[in-house]
């Protein structure tokens, strides 16, 4: 096993996240901070302003609850997920909710005192949950009983992997925790050597037949395998190229995706990489990505990258498609696929449809007046999104 690395203080990690925030410009920045252009326009540094156009499709929100005090400025990018006709989602208080994904209705309500800033993950039967003390809360999906719980040394943000017996924690000290399903006992742990300099944030492992695949915050994937925490393969994605900590910044923010055997990462570098999964070969590379999941289509990839430009590559080959440039510097959210569109949510709490095929604006709906930053997720036709105000809405899309 590797080394724990020795971490930054709280006070100097906040600080450095200000700096990349107010020195990217793939950052995007709130309106009036910099003033616009003499003619009014938007300059560099300001979120696109909203334009006009004719909307294809009709978003109907069909439910909207509080699932209690939401993210805020933490950072977290807190989102719900959805398994078997349930939605379930957290708030930094007042605990988990799992919420039927048709209806809207609370099927169970598990109060906590812990803050709970993660997403949850959900598998074999769990719903498990990280936090900003290092708590680890798996839960019973079915009825919301306390199974079993664990601390670990620093914040759980990102979102448990569960299955074939295990659960995956990745907290933010680049440390990953496998537990027994079943006990919560610990199997076994690894640990990446973070940069000096890294995007706040990470995402969920993502789990392989016998394996585990980790986006690493110096731009490489890293394979596990599931029964002793042991590398199988590393292969880089994102290139940390440049003279200052800043400009090597690579982080592999989302969590990779597995389809069948090819294994699909993109870096907040901008690159995106298809890997053949049991050996680890590069298959394809694009000099398209971005710092969140990618929105998997039937023949294309979606990505919005750290400028907000987004963009659909071809899975086959990583040939670009169509780009869209009218939300550029809205401090977008990952796409998520939504019958045959994709979408994004932004820091105003805008939601975007984008048709597939050619990347045209297709709706627009408002979830709240707060950011959206967690990813939206689809299932059975309907949408769900988290505000980080804690307000979680859903929606299905009339064409």
């Amino acid at each position: 096993m590797k080394p724990l690395k020795k971490m930054l203080s709280p006070t100097l990690r906040v600080a450095l996240v200000l700096a990349c925030t107010l020195a990217l410009a793939g950052c995007g920045t709130i309106r009036g901070w910099f003033g616009g252009d003499d003619d009014g326009e938007p300059s560099a540094t300001e979120p696109m302003s909203l334009r006009d156009f004719t909307a294809t499709a009709t978003p109907d929100r069909i439910w909207r609850i509080g699932v209690g005090k939401g993210e805020r400025r933490i950072g977290s990018r807190q989102g719900p997920v959805v398994a078997n006709g349930r939605v379930y989602a957290a708030g930094v208080s007042d605990g988990v909710r799992a919420v039927d994904l048709q209806g809207g209705s609370v099927l169970w309500h598990h109060e906590s005192d812990l803050r709970l800033a993660g997403s949850p993950g959900v598998g074999d039967g769990l719903v498990v949950v990280g936090g900003l003390d290092g708590d680890v809360l798996a839960l019973e999906a079915e009825t919301g009983a306390v199974r079993w719980s664990a601390t670990l040394g620093n914040e759980v943000i990102a979102a448990p992997a569960i299955g074939q017996g295990a659960v995956l924690v990745r907290s933010n000290d680049g440390r990953v925790t496998a537990f027994d399903a079943a006990t919560g006992e610990e199997r076994w742990f690894w640990t990446e050597e973070l940069p000096t300099l890294t995007v706040r944030g990470n995402d969920a492992p993502v789990l392989g037949p016998g394996v585990v695949f980790i986006g690493n915050d110096d731009g490489s994937v890293t394979t596990l395998g599931l029964a002793d925490g042991q590398p199988m393969w590393e292969q880089q994605v994102g290139q940390p190229d440049g003279r200052t900590e800043l400009e090597r910044m690579a982080d592999i923010d989302g969590s990779p995706v597995l389809e069948n055997v090819t294994l699909f990462a993109s870096s907040y570098r901008g690159q995106t990489l298809a890997i053949e999964a049991p050996t680890g070969r590069p298959l394809w590379a694009s000099d398209r990505g971005g710092p969140g999941r990618l929105g998997v289509g039937f023949d294309r990839l979606v990505i919005a990258d750290r400028d907000g430009i987004v963009w659909a590559v071809d899975k086959n080959n990583g040939t670009s498609l169509w780009q869209q440039g009218a939300l550029a510097r809205r401090n977008l959210t990952s796409a998520a696929i939504h019958d045959n569109h994709a979408v994004v949510g932004d820091f105003d709490g805008y939601l975007h449809w984008l048709r597939m095929d050619n990347g045209e604006l297709a709706a627009r709906a408002r979830a709240g007046r707060d950011a959206i930053k967690g990813s939206p997720v689809v299932a059975d036709g309907v949408l769900v999104v988290q505000t980080v105000g804690g307000d979680l809405s859903a929606y299905r899309l009339q064409q």
